[in-house]
């Protein structure tokens, strides 16, 4: 490890965002080798960091991971009302966490990672990660008048939405969007009077769900990561 900001070193240990950790640090939360930690300040290999007393290590390795979301299957670690989730499907591995969601009755490609940086800045609106979508609907193929909408814009209850890309398909419609708000593809196509009948989601920034079977997942190869990382400016 070459030495890094502070802030950089508890995102990329899944502490915290980079700003949360800008936070953590000027409350006095944060020591290097025993001392309160300054902002800016820089550590390397051999510094102990800590955050209220707990130790601090860097992932030893960056891994990604990609899953085949079956339907069914919650995107969550742990909980109480959901019989089936994500991470039965997947490796027990430290501090693996989902990039993104997609809810129980969606399918599709979730990427996984234990680099915190990494997955705040895919998850982050302002990196305007793009996910492509293919839906269909209760009423079938979209009219290219309701994709015109789509790419205009509609009204949620959180905010208005848009579609980057919009082209019917059989049944329904490709779907591009560069945010991820909970359950947004669902509520647009409701919004426009096509509700969903079938989600199912094929690429995230560069990485596509290829011939990646339900319920299977795979480590994305070194140059997949490499792509990544460029995709939110992290090469």
């Amino acid at each position: 490890m070459r030495p890094m900001r502070l802030q950089a070193f508890l995102a990329r240990a899944g502490v915290a965002s980079r700003r949360k950790a800008e936070a953590l640090i000027l409350k006095g939360l944060v020591r290097v080798n025993g001392e309160v930690a300054r902002l800016g300040q820089k550590v390397g290999p051999e510094d102990l960091v800590e955050v209220a007393g707990k130790r601090v290590e860097l992932p030893k390795e960056r891994l990604v991971l990609a899953l085949h979301k079956p339907k069914g299957y919650t995107t969550t670690r742990s909980d109480p009302h959901a019989t089936k989730t994500v991470y039965q499907l997947l490796p027990d591995i430290p501090g693996l966490q989902a990039v993104g969601r997609l809810d129980r009755d969606s399918e599709g490609l979730l990427l996984f990672t234990n680099d915190g940086e990494l997955l705040f800045r895919l998850t982050h609106p302002r990196y305007g990660v793009r996910k492509v979508y293919r839906v269909w609907t209760e009423r079938g193929t979209l009219p290219q008048e309701v994709c015109r909408r789509l790419l205009a814009g509609v009204a949620l209850e959180d905010g208005p939405a848009r579609a980057l890309f919009c082209k019917p398909a059989p049944g329904g419609a490709l779907l591009t969007l560069g945010e991820g708000r909970k359950r947004e593809v669902r509520r647009m196509l409701q919004a426009v009077g096509y509700p969903v009948k079938r989600l199912l989601r094929l690429q995230v920034g560069p990485i596509r769900l290829g011939d990646l079977p339900p319920g299977k997942w795979r480590r994305l190869s070194e140059e997949e990561v490499q792509a990544l990382l460029r995709e939110v400016g992290l090469e």
